[in-house]
């Protein structure tokens, strides 16, 4: 499981700098047509800030971070990909469902913050 998530979360960051780019550079008039420049923007930096941490969960070896890492893997995937579906065409309705990817992030932080950091022996809680 840790090399896949590794594996995954290092393509997320992969992908988002990608998106970025090609978002600058290749949807430029696309985006400028719809007026959502500052939507994709928003869906990068949320999409490279939890892949980060998604990453930086991943290279633990504890289980006590699967909980958290796929909650923020499930707000990469319905936050950041409900505002590029967004972004790229117009369709309103889609930003509806971009709070479902906010919660998600919400509550793998939240996760993580309430289980605490793992001890020496890999275990939850308390240093």
């Amino acid at each position: 499981m840790q090399a896949i998530a590794y594996r995954v979360s290092a393509g997320l960051g992969l992908v988002a700098v990608a998106l970025g780019a090609f978002g600058a550079h290749g949807l430029k008039e696309v985006l400028t047509h719809w007026g959502t420049t500052a939507i994709w923007q928003t869906a990068v930096l949320y999409h490279l800030v939890h892949a980060v941490a998604l990453l930086a969960l991943a290279s633990t070896n504890s289980v006590w971070k699967r909980g958290p890492w796929i909650c923020i893997l499930v707000g990469i995937l319905i936050f950041s990909g409900s505002l590029y579906i967004l972004a790229v065409t117009g369709i309103r309705w889609l930003g509806a469902v971009t709070p479902l990817g906010g919660v998600s992030f919400l509550v793998g932080w939240g996760w993580l913050m309430w289980s605490g950091p793992p001890n020496s022996s890999g275990k939850v809680g308390a240093v």
